[in-house]
């Protein structure tokens, strides 16, 4: 075997040798930034799931808040009419208010002073739903009116 012949076997192998080594080198690094990337992603996903968390039981307590707001309404200060007036309904308005009905039934009003309200209770910042605005121009446009369905049931 000639000493071309040898160098260049001992180059081919060099050039191998230092190929795999640079290759693992790089693909290290590649994966090193990648598990990074992943630890990023874990750590942001982490931080929101919390931010998450926290958001829901806000809004549970939201909700809970201004259920209890509407069942305890007919006896707080803000609430104008006799709770004996009042009927909970809870969807799409919390009540019918029937002012005056308890004084006409004891006797003690006129029936032209009955009045029919529909009250919906909101707490904080709630609004009225799309279903309760239209519910409200219902009534300002006069579109309401008392119905008797009989039912016969015959033996």
């Amino acid at each position: 075997m000639s000493i071309w012949m040898a160098m260049l076997i001992g180059a081919s192998v060099g050039i191998i040798l230092t190929t795999i080594i640079l290759s693992n080198s790089r693909n290290g690094r590649i994966k090193a930034e990648y598990e990074q990337y992943i630890a990023e992603l874990e750590l942001e996903h982490q931080h929101a799931l919390v931010h998450a968390q926290k958001r829901s039981v806000n809004t549970s307590r939201a909700v809970l808040k201004g259920k209890m707001a509407e069942q305890l309404a007919p006896i707080m200060p803000e609430f104008q009419y006799l709770p004996s007036d009042a009927k909970f309904l809870g969807d799409p308005v919390d009540y019918v208010v029937f002012d005056g009905y308890t004084d006409f039934r004891d006797g003690d009003g006129d029936a032209e002073d009955i009045e029919v309200v529909l009250i919906d209770i909101k707490s904080g910042g709630a609004r009225l739903t799309k279903g309760q605005q239209a519910i409200e121009q219902a009534i300002k446009e006069g579109r309401v009116r008392f119905e008797t369905i009989r039912i016969d049931f015959q033996d």
